[in-house]
C-alpha cells in the first residue's frame, strides 16, 4: 500500500549530513519527495511510496547519521498523491 508521510525531526540534526543522507536512503526505499532543513533547527520530510519502505525511512531518522542526536521525529501519514518524480533536498 502506498502512502504518504511528513516527518519534523528535532534534535542536533543540521550541519550532519542529515539531509544528503536521507536522500541517499530515501532514493534506496525508491521513495519520492522532499528533505529541507528548517529555520528553527529542525528537518523537515514529505515522503511518499510503499509504507514498509516509509517505515524504514523513519527508523532510519530516529537515529540519524553519524554525529546527529534525534531527540524527536513527529509522523503524520496521509494519501500517497504521487506528485513527487525522485527524491531531492529542498533549500
Amino acid at each position: 500500500m502506498k502512502v504518504s508521510c511528513h516527518l519534523l525531526i528535532s534534535g542536533s540534526v543540521q550541519g550532519v549530513f542529515f539531509r544528503a543522507n536521507t536522500r541517499d536512503i530515501a532514493n534506496s526505499l525508491f521513495l519520492s519527495g522532499w528533505v529541507k532543513n528548517l529555520s528553527d533547527g529542525r528537518v523537515e520530510v514529505w515522503a511518499e511510496g510503499e509504507k514498509e519502505d516509509i517505515e524504514r525511512l523513519i527508523e532510519w531518522c530516529k537515529k540519524g547519521p553519524r554525529g546527529a542526536f534525534v531527540s524527536s521525529v513527529e509522523i503524520e501519514y496521509g494519501d500517497f498523491t504521487g506528485e513527487f518524480k525522485g527524491f531531492s533536498i529542498r533549500y
